[in-house]
């Protein structure tokens, strides 16, 4: 039975290539969408997340004014409440924390060469290396003989180093004009990866003292940076730094803090949500598709059903029991849709390659989303099969031989 229902199936579908071949085409474009908007939407998830997570390690961030928005907020407040003594103060008073780095942080245009740039200049100290994962291509980084001495040095991200002096220039040594005022590069950091304002190649580090005795005259800092021991001590370690800076500067009341803090697990979590929701709601749209796919079976499959009606009644008449045309219907749809399936799958991972190559962004195809596809074109298969073949089981086969 298993053997002539497959048989039959199979020579059914053939006898019509054409109209087959439409049909599966509606699965086709609706499972490669699905596909490939889950695969860019957990790719944009994964990159999110890792462009987070090189801004440091168990990074707690405190910068000044108060709470305003989702935790996802990057832009620094304009306020003037922190200061370095702050920063001081967590560092020796704060337990569990591996490090501390306060830091000055403006745009200013920046000139070398002939050639010049507007970008950020971070005024900060050693400890930001380790608190913020900068890592050194060239060169060293600040040291705390620098910040002493209020010394005039640079050290340049990749992506400023090209700007200012070309792709892969060997600029240690060099000087750069950052407000009428000359630096001397001491180092090139490690690419991190990145795009946007906040880009961190493309930012330029500098002394604490010196950023605030040359370029902006502050005697406050933008941000301070709090790196936590481990992910276990990071909810205590902020709560620490709020119930220390409340006390700093005489605030008893959490709700009018003037200060906000911004966990980086929390970061993650609110970044993965918001891709995770973007992801459902594109694949979402591309499963609209895949409902104009199991329509298009179910018309096929009720042409299928009108065309051969003689022949269903001609099969009832010698005895063919009404659960195997039942079957024999239902298996042509679900074949359609395997079929379709099995084509959206590669034409989706295909599409989400190509679609890496232009966006920048690696597109990840995921098993789970593979099997959720062929789940869902089987159960297409069966959902929009089972009225025709209901309908082609229940037809008298009297009537059906006298069906011209």
């Amino acid at each position: 039975m298993v053997r002539d229902l497959i048989e039959e199936t199979i020579w059914s579908l053939t006898g019509n290539k054409v109209r087959s071949g439409l049909t599966i085409l509606g699965i086709v474009i609706g499972i490669a969408s699905v596909i490939t908007m889950v695969a860019i939407g957990q790719g944009a998830q994964n990159s999110i997340n890792n462009s987070i997570q090189a801004i440091g390690s168990n990074l707690i961030i405190v910068m000044p004014g108060a709470q305003r928005g989702s935790a996802v907020s990057t832009g620094r407040g304009s306020a003037q409440t922190l200061t370095l003594a702050d920063a001081d103060a967590i560092q020796s008073q704060v337990p569990n924390i591996k490090g501390v780095a306060p830091e000055d942080s403006k745009r200013y245009q920046i000139i070398a060469k002939g050639t010049n740039t507007n970008t950020e200049v971070i005024g900060t100290v050693p400890a930001y290396a380790s608190v913020r994962n900068v890592t050194m291509d060239a060169g060293t980084f600040i040291t705390d003989q620098q910040v002493n001495n209020s010394s005039r040095v640079a050290v340049l991200g990749p992506s400023a180093r090209d700007d200012l002096f070309g792709t892969g220039a060997d600029a240690i040594g060099q000087t750069v004009r950052i407000k009428g005022v000359d630096f001397t590069v001491i180092g090139i950091a490690a690419s991190k990866g990145g795009s946007g304002f906040n880009n961190p190649d493309d930012s330029i580090y500098v002394p604490l003292t010196t950023e605030q005795h040359y370029l902006s005259g502050d005697t406050y800092v933008t941000t301070i940076s709090v790196a936590a021991q481990d992910q276990n001590s990071m909810a205590a370690v902020q709560q620490s730094v709020t119930d220390l800076l409340l006390q700093r500067h005489k605030i008893s009341d959490p709700t009018q803090a003037d200060f906000s803090i911004m966990n980086q697990s929390d970061i993650i979590a609110t970044a993965s949500s918001i891709t995770g929701t973007f992801t459902m709601l594109l694949s979402s749209i591309a499963g609209i598709s895949l409902l104009v796919g199991g329509i298009g079976i179910m018309n096929m499959m009720l042409t299928t059903v009108t065309e051969r009606t003689r022949e269903i009644g001609l099969r009832k008449a010698v005895g063919i029991r009404k659960i195997y045309i039942n079957l024999q219907f239902l298996a042509e749809a679900v074949l359609l849709t395997f079929i379709g399936g099995a084509i959206g799958v590669l034409l989706g991972w295909g599409a989400s390659i190509i679609v890496s190559h232009f966006i920048n962004l690696t597109a990840q195809v995921s098993m789970s989303a593979v099997l959720l596809a062929f789940g869902v074109s089987a159960g297409v298969g069966i959902i929009f099969g089972f009225y025709p073949a209901r309908r082609a089981a229940a037809l008298s086969p009297i009537e059906a031989l006298r069906y011209e």
